[in-house]
């Protein structure tokens, strides 16, 4: 139905036509005589017509169709040519009637200059009495408005007030071409079916009414629910992108939107990322994951201001920002900024395909949402940041208790000769710095001993020392080792998995037999340890971290530089200070310690009481030349220890017989020599002095000499 203003109302083609006189009880003489010789029948049909008219009301609540069926009913009965319904509003100064014209041509425009005072309906409003107007051409008050009556036809009309005891609706217009049309009988009757139209019409505003509140009330449960759901979500759902899917899915039902959306800005960036969108109707160009600048888009503002915007079509068209929006077909967005603890985390979008502005009551409704989402998207963030430090936490547990276990740090390192002493001042020279450490040395020298000294004499002793055999892991998951990888990276990845580099973060990496890391592995190595980034097998995010690296190798780097079995570029970042840890041959003096050193801690790991070692199976233990270092005179002792009954060690001295000694003499002699004349080439035979071949061994000088006599070198060989 449409709605009019005063000016329409005062142009309706009775403005200032109906008006009680003399005429209007006054029935022309051959209308009545045809009311007459009829009059029984014509009674029966109205009466009939009234009880149709009932049971049109009891079966309809829509005031059109019920009008129409009046229409029909009435010009049974009726002589009416035209007939119309006006709905009046509350206020009668501002008389906007709802109105239905049933003309059957168009009718006939009115001057919008005619006032409401001018016209009969607002008469009928304040005096709630029928008009007759029986004679159009004799209306001589308002001719304007009996002009326009005149044009569309009508010679006489009636106007009839709808009103309940409640309230006043409005009125009832019939019109006919025939000059004096209606007799008394005839404005009794229809007074009587204004009664009538007026109860159904009282009863179709009261349903209308009570629809718009019921579908008021619905959408405030509907929204009071979603602000209930999303409160449990927030409690229940700490998955960050299963969270903002299910709030945006939720969010478009509720607010009858197209699509809604969240986007949150990047850490350390000013880009947005989507990280959820329902939009089930959308052409593709707007998805998940889209990373884009902030500035160039709609919602740089909002993030600039931290106050929500509305953009109907016409804004969104004349902006000169990213056309995404506009491509995919949007004529209203809402965006609103997602707010926690005084930031902006980034924006919850709203649009609609259709141009049906989002109203202040729906802004204000969606920043409660926005404040839920931002609580949730918080507390999702700081659920996954607590869950990789617990992560992270329980890895380097299992590292700490592994040390614990080993009962090694700096005090077990065990030993007092001048090679051994050499090679701890380095320690303690660079242990303090941040500097990469690359330890040098045969196989069970004690280099993992070494590089956790460095770490806790360092000023990352509270933090963890994660170590990594690299030629213990398959070449295929050494990368993994390293770096870890998501889930479902590659076949047999169905959980996350946090790599070393990534536990080490702040504390110290130690990567031993470095020189078995695969050519293809090295630059991505090379790359962590000079850019300290590095990138989780299946995913693209960079991860930035802070690790002090510590390598070691018992093979001949330069060497296999030379042989292009490992890059120059790395060995030189590993080769910022390299330390030599000495082999046990090279330092015998320290054996009779080391020997009791074992002997203790195995005793009382298996309960034994063990009081003196034989000087015999010591001296043995000392002329053997250990090609497996520390490790297997280690192994020896525990051996030993197992097999001791008594309070004297039982030393496996045949396993030292004097052939294999000879022979590891022979060996070790030929080793020790080639080393000495080596060192002495560098020296140009200088023994003595802080850059002579004695201290580059980490010997005394006289003990170097007469090592000298014994295998035979002289300076001639040297020359």
């Amino acid at each position: 139905m449409e709605i009019l203003n005063n000016q329409a109302l005062a142009a309706a083609p009775w403005a200032g036509g109906l008006y009680p006189g003399a005429g209007a009880a006054k029935i022309s003489t051959s209308m009545s005589a045809t009311l007459q010789k009829g009059s029984g029948s014509a009674l029966g049909a109205r009466y009939e017509v009234l009880i149709r008219v009932s049971q049109a009301i009891s079966a309809h609540h829509d005031p059109r169709e019920l009008f129409r069926i009046l229409k029909d009913e009435l010009r049974r009965v009726v002589t009416s040519d035209y007939v119309s319904f006006f709905l009046y509003d509350d206020m009668p100064k501002s008389i906007c009637p709802r109105t239905l014209s049933l003309l059957d041509r168009p009718e006939v425009p009115v001057p919008s200059e005619i006032t409401p005072e001018e016209n009969a309906i607002w008469w009928v409003y304040h005096h709630q009495q029928p008009l007759l107007i029986p004679f159009v051409d004799q209306e001589i008050r308002f001719p304007r408005s009996m002009e326009c009556v005149r044009k569309q036809g009508i010679q006489s009309v009636c106007a009839l007030p709808l009103k309940t005891v409640h309230r006043t609706l409005g009125c009832l217009v019939c019109g006919s071409r025939y000059p004096d049309a209606y007799s008394e009988e005839e404005v009794c009757f229809l007074s009587l079916v204004a009664d009538q139209v007026a109860l159904a019409i009282d009863d179709a505003l009261n349903f209308e009414a009570l629809q718009v509140t019921h579908r008021e009330l619905q959408s405030e449960r509907d929204r009071l629910k979603l602000l209930l759901d999303l409160n449990n979500t927030v409690v229940s759902n700490l998955e960050l992108r299963e969270l903002l899917r299910a709030v945006s899915a939720s969010v478009r039902q509720v607010m009858k939107c197209d699509s809604t959306g969240v986007a949150l800005l990047e850490s350390g960036t000013n880009q947005l990322r989507i990280y959820a969108l329902d939009f089930p109707e959308g052409k593709g160009i707007v998805q998940e994951e889209s990373l884009a600048p902030v500035e160039g888009t709609y919602a740089a503002g909002v993030l600039r201001t931290g106050e929500a915007v509305v953009f109907d079509g016409e804004a969104l068209a004349q902006l000169h920002v990213s056309n995404s929006v506009a491509f995919e077909g949007i004529q209203s967005l809402c965006l609103l900024p997602l707010i926690s603890r005084s930031r902006v985390l980034g924006v919850l979008g709203l649009g609609r395909l259709q141009e049906e502005p989002f109203s202040e009551v729906d802004v204000g409704f969606l920043k409660q949402v926005a404040s839920q989402i931002a609580i949730a998207i918080e507390n999702a963030l700081a659920y996954g940041q607590i869950a990789d430090l617990k992560d992270k936490l329980a890895q380097e547990k299992l590292y700490l208790e592994d040390e614990i276990r080993s009962e090694l740090n700096f005090e077990e390192i065990v030993g007092a000769s001048s090679a051994l002493r050499h090679a701890l001042s380095q320690v303690e020279t660079v242990a303090p710095t941040d500097s990469t450490v690359l330890l040098l040395g045969e196989t069970g020298t004690g280099k993992e001993l070494v590089a956790r000294a460095i770490h806790y004499h360092s000023r990352r002793r509270d933090r963890a020392f994660v170590k990594l055999n690299c030629a213990a892991i398959p070449t295929g998951l050494l990368e993994s080792e390293l770096f870890g990888h998501e889930r479902g990276a590659f076949t047999g990845a169905v959980s996350q998995k946090i790599g070393r580099f990534e536990l080490a973060d702040q504390g110290t990496l130690f990567l031993d037999e470095v020189g078995d890391i695969p050519l293809e592995l090295q630059p991505k190595l090379l790359r962590a340890l000079q850019e300290r980034e590095f990138e989780r097998l299946g995913n693209t995010k960079t991860k930035k971290v802070d690790v002090r690296l510590v390598a070691a190798t018992n093979r001949d780097l330069q060497k296999m530089v030379a042989d292009n079995l490992f890059r120059s570029d790395l060995y030189y970042r590993l080769n910022v200070f390299p330390i030599r840890i000495p082999p046990l041959r090279e330092r015998p003096e320290d054996i009779p310690m080391l020997v009791r050193h074992f002997t203790q801690k195995y005793a009382r790991r298996l309960e034994k009481r063990i009081e003196s070692i034989p000087a015999r199976a010591m001296n043995r233990l000392r002329q053997w030349h250990w090609p497996g270092n520390v490790r297997e005179l280690e192994n020896v002792i525990e051996r030993a220890v197992i097999l001791t009954a008594g309070s004297v060690l039982n030393v496996p001295v045949s396993e030292l017989s004097d052939g294999s000694s000879r022979v590891s003499a022979t060996a070790g002699s030929s080793s020790e020599r080639d080393q000495i004349l080596r060192v002495l080439k560098e020296t140009a035979g200088r023994v003595g002095g802080p850059n002579g071949a004695a201290a580059r061994l980490g010997l005394k000088r006289t003990t170097l000499i007469s090592r000298m006599k014994k295998l035979g070198i002289t300076p001639a060989q040297v020359s």
